[in-house]
């Protein structure tokens, strides 16, 4: 499996024979509004052409539908063709964009050999949550692949956890900025990531959409400094860069 991040939740994976594009979210730097008037948004480009970014993709992956997981440049940029999975209501406004091929994720699919099945989330706890909406994570699994769980944009709450125990997945892959909402967190932030790590003790995490969004608390150095004094092995949590690839078993 090789995993690239791009920016924020935007990753390309290769898995099971097949590209996958997640959340992709192409927007110029400082080409949105702020979220809290620390800067507009996003804070950073994108490490690569979109072209390029685009290259090879045969499946795209939308968990929800805030602008910083589709936006309208990906909405303008992806082809209208490539076969879209989005979680369960948002399937007629991204069919409404001119997509063709757009399969709400009601329950475990296989496409091509890749066995993708929902998760629960939630963007937040009380009510934020209604402000924020429904989003989804999903887990992958093929022959000869890592089991990989995307968690999405959600905190460390009981169903995470429950799926964790429950796959026991090889790869989880968090949002861990530590975002905010009116004062209320919204992704995980360093804590709960470090919480993640404990909860599956076998597994490699990844935490990503960090850096890229006005809203966010936590950096890549916070989380490092806090698993450090928390004793995870930095092997076993990894925070990419924006553009870096991991080669993942």
């Amino acid at each position: 499996m090789q995993l690239e991040l791009l920016r924020n939740a935007t990753l390309k994976i290769n898995y099971g024979g097949r590209v996958l594009l997640i959340d992709p979210y192409f927007a110029p730097r400082h080409s949105l509004p702020s979220f809290t008037g620390r800067s507009p948004n996003p804070m950073t480009e994108l490490p690569r052409s979109i072209a390029d970014i685009l290259q090879g993709v045969d499946l795209v992956l939308v968990s929800h539908l805030h602008t910083d997981h589709f936006d309208a440049v990906a909405k303008e940029r992806v082809a209208k063709s490539l076969p879209i999975l989005c979680q369960p209501g948002d399937e007629g406004s991204i069919r409404e964009s001119g997509f063709t091929d757009v399969t709400p994720l009601l329950d475990t699919i296989v496409w091509n050999g890749i066995t993708i099945t929902p998760r629960q989330g939630s963007h937040g706890l009380g009510p934020v949550v209604e402000k924020m909406g429904h989003v989804i994570g999903f887990t992958l699994e093929a022959a000869g692949e890592p089991t990989v769980y995307w968690a999405g944009d959600t905190v460390l709450y009981p169903p995470v956890a429950d799926t964790i125990r429950q796959v026991s997945p090889d790869i989880v892959i968090t949002h861990s900025c530590g975002a905010k909402w009116d004062g209320d967190l919204i992704v995980m932030d360093a804590e709960q990531t470090v919480e993640v790590s404990r909860l599956a003790p076998k597994a490699i995490v990844v935490a990503t959409h960090m850096e890229a969004l006005d809203h966010a608390t936590i950096t890549r150095q916070d989380l490092r400094q806090t698993a450090n004094a928390a004793g995870i092995d930095p092997a076993r949590l990894l925070i990419p860069a924006d553009g870096e690839t991991l080669q993942l078993k």
